[in-house]
């Protein structure tokens, strides 16, 4: 018979059940933030268990770290369903999708996250799936192929994505219900934080949580990756307890500033003033000079830096604001011509 060992005063077992903490919540009315789409969701859930039938296929769509996954799991709960999960890059052929579907019971959830990554054959093979519980799946190839028609079971597909432009008409108007997460506020994340302070036992002082969650971008998944830093440097530097100075020195160590900007947000917003003079310069551009790649300036930091009021995107490209030079103490130096307000490149244009 297997002993299991104890260390501290505590068997493996409860120290791996420690370890594991998930902060995320399971039940709706665990949930903080997006009251608009709380209540529609709780009015759609309640509606489904009256008629005793699955919810409608949703979307959801915003920026990373609002709870996408979270809401997901969270209606596969509500539903008393099971939640089958995978990802847009990896289904790349349509029997991908065809394992999960065979698997999936009346009233299951399937989640797709990042579901703008779909292959257009994987695409278009679930559209059947979606609207009649369906698939015709071909089996062998050549003179020997034939094609079976499989009937599914009703289920609920759940796709997210940071990008909904990227949706192919065909497949967005697919999904009944469509949902947009918004940033969060501040007092929000500060609600998300003290929940998240106590599932990991965490004293702190008065003000504490309000600081971490004011430079927090207003993303959940951003403030608990905050308050999980902050909670190490205390451990190791301090007593254990967050207080004001502990949150500020590991805040600085982090390199975040009062606002929430880390290095590459004052990277980009440093590199348009000073080399680009203020802009407006092309993403590419950005992202070369700094040796990044574009889809984490346009996913990473430019939602935050436009939230705030930092940057400008034009046609022409991107521009730094008033604000962020304030904030950053950064001036623009454009040469002007002596006969002309207009900078010395449009002079020269005219030449």
């Amino acid at each position: 018979m297997a002993i299991g060992r104890i260390i501290g005063g505590q068997s493996l077992g409860e120290q791996e059940e420690n370890f594991n903490v998930s902060l995320r919540p399971k039940f709706l009315d665990e949930c903080v933030g997006q009251p608009n789409l709380r209540e529609k969701l709780a009015i759609a859930m309640a509606a489904a268990r009256q008629r005793k039938e699955p919810l409608e296929h949703i979307l959801f769509y915003g920026p990373p770290g609002l709870g996408k996954t979270t809401l997901a799991n969270v209606v596969a709960n509500e539903m008393g369903a099971r939640i089958r999960c995978s990802s847009g890059p990896a289904l790349v052929k349509a029997g991908d999708v065809m394992g999960l579907l065979s698997n999936i019971n009346t009233g299951d959830v399937l989640f797709i996250d990042e579901i703008h990554r779909l292959s257009t054959p994987v695409e278009e093979f679930i559209y059947p799936a979606m609207e009649d519980f369906k698939v015709d799946f071909t089996v062998d190839s050549g003179m020997h192929a034939k094609t079976i028609n499989f009937p599914l079971k009703r289920f609920t597909l759940i796709g997210a994505t940071t990008r909904a432009g990227l949706l192919s008409a065909p497949l967005r108007s697919r999904f009944g219900m469509l949902y947009h997460l918004d940033f969060y506020s501040a007092e929000e994340l500060t609600t998300i934080l003290s929940r998240s302070a106590d599932l990991l036992d965490l004293q702190c002082e008065e003000g504490t949580l309000e600081r971490i969650a004011a430079c927090s971008r207003g993303t959940p998944r951003v403030a608990n990756r905050l308050l999980k830093r902050v909670r190490d440097y205390a451990q190791v530097k301090g007593t254990g307890m967050l207080s004001g100075q502990i949150v500020e020195n590991a805040l600085k160590m982090e390199q975040i500033d009062p606002l929430g900007l880390d290095e590459l947000d004052r990277a980009v917003l440093r590199a348009l003033a000073n080399i680009y003079e203020g802009g407006p310069a092309g993403i590419e551009a950005i992202a070369a000079t700094l040796g990044e790649e574009r889809d984490t300036l346009e996913d990473v930091v430019e939602p935050y830096l436009l939230q705030i009021g930092f940057l400008r995107r034009t046609k022409r490209g991107r521009e730094i604001t008033k604000q962020a030079c304030d904030h950053l103490g950064l001036k623009l130096h454009k040469k002007k011509s002596k006969k002309s307000d207009q900078p010395e490149l449009f002079e020269q244009g005219e030449q």
